[in-house]
Formats: C-alpha cells, structure tokens, sequence
C-alpha cells in the first residue's frame, strides 16, 4: 500500500468548501472521484484541513492510501486529466506510511487578500475582497504584531461554534501593500473556525481609525467576540502553504 501525498492549488468560488458533502459540489469529493477515475479505487482523501466554501489554496495538501501502480511523476498529471480546471494537483510524492497531511502538519500560512482601491476590479472580484474606504496600512502593521504568540483566540472565531480549546500560536505575521493591493499573512500551528477572516476584519477596523493597535492585547484577552472585527468574506482568503517541519 502507497501513501500519496499531493499539493492542491484551487480556486473555491464554485465549491461548497473542502469537505465531502452529499448533493453539494466541494473540493475533496472531486479530487476523490478523479483518483477513482484513474486508479479504479475508492480512496479517502485526508487534507491539512477543511477550507470553507469560497476560501482557495495556492498550498493545501492531503494524502491517500493506493494499491496502484501508476509511477510517481505521472500522478500529478494522470489526476489532472480528470479535473476541473479550478483545481491542480501541482505536485504527487509518495511518503512514509505514517504521514498524515492533518496530524503530521506543523504550521500553516494564510494569506488575506484586500483590494483598497475605491473602485475594485470586475477580473479579481471572486479572489480579493474590496474595501473602497483608505486603510492606513502603518497602523495595520503595527497591530497585526500584538497577535504574535500563544494566546486564547476565543475573540476570533466565528459565534456559536463548539467550546473547544481556543489557544493558538501565531508564530508569524506580515502585512504588505502592492499598489492597490494589501496582503495579510499569518503562520501559525492551527485556526479556529474563522479566525483568520475575524483578524483580518479586525485589522480592517484599525486601518478604519476605529480600533486603535494597542487595543489589540485587550480585545485578546477579554475574549468577547463582539469586540473584535467583522467576519471578512471568504474570497479574499487562500491557505498558502502548509509546512510539516
């Protein structure tokens, strides 16, 4: 028995999100089926984690059990084939039998995509998300910083969603303007449900002059959802790289 795994770059504007669902068009079930297709197996497809619908990966991977004997390099090109062009299999390696894309996963990169422009783009619509108002990028940055470190993110994850534990580590930011364009990216061992969209609405909100960057520590630590950001849209959002080491 093989172990695949493979990188996936895709576009989520038409998928229900990652997971497999029934009657719901979504990204795992079409890869499973394209796999199917070629190897004649049913495979389970295990990812990093599940994107929600909309959300893209440049950098997602997920892994699968065979028993086919298609050559290694071929895999990427074979799965390809039977795709839809908004997905890629960019690359297929075949691994020890004890990796596992969500369990052996030792930190991710998100990447928050705003177009500040005051009139948007009718081409990237469905892959940034347009704010017209001026953000003040200086003050973005500064505060972006306060999120580095192991902290309770309960402030940052979508309402109503399960009491499990909420301590995360971010262990890298960076916030960068090109043109019209800012990029918001956080590494980190793991996001709650939504938490990436809530910082990123919530840094939207100090470069709005409505939060100031040192309320940041204390929105953080009072834990209560209604005084962070809104919930940004999904997409502006791209799970950019998943790193195992």
């Amino acid at each position: 028995m093989r172990n695949i795994k493979l990188t996936i770059e895709y576009d989520g504007k038409d998928f229900n999100g990652w997971q497999k669902q029934p009657n719901k068009l979504n990204i795992q079930g079409t890869i499973e089926q394209a796999i199917k297709s070629i190897t004649g197996e049913d495979v389970d497809l295990n990812a990093s984690g599940r994107t929600d619908a909309g959300v893209h990966a440049l950098g997602q991977v997920a892994n699968f059990k065979t028993n086919s004997q298609i050559p290694i390099e071929k895999f990427a090109i074979a799965i390809n084939s039977k795709l839809k062009k908004s997905i890629v299999i960019k690359k297929a390696e075949e691994v020890d039998e004890r990796f596992h894309s969500r369990l052996s996963c030792k930190k991710k990169t998100y990447r928050y995509i705003i177009n500040n422009s005051e009139e948007g783009s009718a081409i990237y619509r469905n892959l940034e998300t347009h704010i017209p108002q001026k953000l003040d990028v200086d003050k973005m940055k500064k505060a972006v910083k306060y999120f580095e470190g192991e902290h309770d993110f309960k402030a940052f994850k979508a309402s109503g969603t399960s009491g499990k534990n909420s301590v995360r580590t971010i262990f890298e930011t960076n916030i960068y303007q090109k043109e019209n364009r800012i990029y918001i990216e956080l590494t980190g061992n793991g996001f709650l449900y939504n938490m990436v969209r809530i910082i990123a609405g919530t840094l939207v909100e100090v470069g709005l002059g409505k939060i100031e960057p040192t309320n940041i520590p204390e929105i953080i630590k009072e834990g209560k959802r209604e005084k962070a950001g809104k919930t940004l849209p999904p997409n502006g959002l791209y799970l950019l790289k998943v790193m195992y080491e």
